[in-house]
């Protein structure tokens, strides 16, 4: 049965708890091999990916933990330290702690098929790859906008939550960056886009914006109507609700467009290394790619994979815009705690300006 068989919850010695789903081979064989994924990509949305992987490897079974993004750096760390061995693969979103991971010497070189036509902002040292392409959207009801565009730009936004006024007040969202690493790293590469970013935050503060940790809290909200506008909202999760509800819309912001990534990489510590490399390859692949593209509503990175949800195609429609975030050591400067707090501390008297 490709699906998933065991669903349960699986506490280790560290307070650590993993949402474990178990895809048995599909050969039948009961001494299969098994590839150990940590991963922060909700387990029903990555079921294509596994099974496309499965179907190449029919011998391979695959045990999916799904984890929260800091959970999988813990993990891997405390498993490596202790030499007890650790997942396969790790795949996250949390870009800074997965270069972390690779520049601290917690994961191993894999040289791929694709590697050398990998683009370079996308491959730190054949060590950490961005398999994604994701950007973050202003996404919005689409009913509270029958009688004007929505906005386009940061300035467009301030402009209408400032016109809006009470109509919208406590209608709009955004991440909670102490909760969410990928909120606080659209917020720090806000801050180094675009110089007027804290008038941003203060007329969201003064609309009575609601911090969330989550993208599925937000969507769900503005789905229903009882918000009108979310601001750097991850593309991914948006493009899936947007996808089976009409009534949500999704702006690329024309200003700019900051684009994360999912980071894949095989720890230094991997008990099958091997199979680790083998997922990371089908995950690179054209055919890997593509259904990522099609059934996960994830943008492609493959520069060889082409058509509707690729790195490809946006870069053609919107060229400069898009500002993707390199695969680099210049993540992990917001690690630093003092740098952190500041931003936070900022971000938070902002919100309370009048």
């Amino acid at each position: 049965m490709r699906l998933a068989i065991l669903t349960a919850l699986v506490c280790l010695s560290a307070p650590v708890q993993a949402e474990v789903t178990v895809f048995p081979a599909l050969n039948g064989a009961s001494d299969a091999r098994t590839l150990v994924v940590y991963s922060s990509l909700d387990a029903p949305l990555n079921n294509p990916m596994i099974a496309g992987f499965q179907k190449a490897n029919p011998g391979v079974a695959v045990r999916y933990e799904e984890l929260q993004t800091v959970d999988i750096y813990d993990r891997v760390l405390a498993e490596t330290d202790a030499g007890k061995g650790t997942a396969d693969i790790a795949f996250s979103s949390a870009m800074d702690l997965q270069v972390k991971l690779a520049n601290d010497g917690y994961a191993q070189e894999s040289r791929l098929p694709l590697s050398d036509r990998w683009p370079s902002w996308a491959n730190w040292r054949d060590t950490a790859y961005a398999l994604t392409y994701e950007p973050a959207v202003f996404v919005y009801h689409k009913p509270s906008f029958k009688d004007v565009d929505p906005p386009a730009t940061r300035g467009q936004f301030v402009d209408y939550l400032k016109s809006q006024g009470d109509r919208v007040y406590g209608r709009i969202a955004t991440y909670d960056i102490e909760r969410s690493g990928v909120g606080f790293m659209f917020m720090a590469r806000d801050q180094e886009q675009y110089p007027d970013i804290w008038s941003v935050i203060r007329a969201m503060g003064a609309a009575g914006v609601k911090l969330y940790s989550t993208s599925s809290a937000i969507l769900e909200r503005i789905a229903d109507g009882r918000f009108v506008l979310g601001y750097n909202i991850l593309g991914s999760y948006a493009a899936d609700w947007a996808a089976r509800n009409p009534d949500v819309g999704i702006v690329l912001p024309k200003d700019y467009t900051v684009v994360m990534s999912r980071i894949g990489l095989v720890p230094a510590a991997a008990k099958s290394p091997d199979l680790g490399r083998r997922y990371l390859e089908y995950f690179m692949s054209a055919e890997g790619q593509t259904v990522m593209a099609r059934q996960l509503h994830i943008a492609a990175v493959n520069p060889e994979v082409s058509g509707e949800n690729t790195a490809n195609r946006m870069q053609e429609v919107l060229g400069g815009q898009l500002r993707p975030v390199p695969v680099s050591p210049g993540l992990m400067v917001y690690l630093d705690q003092v740098k952190r707090s500041r931003v936070i501390e900022r971000w938070n008297e902002a919100l309370r300006s009048p």
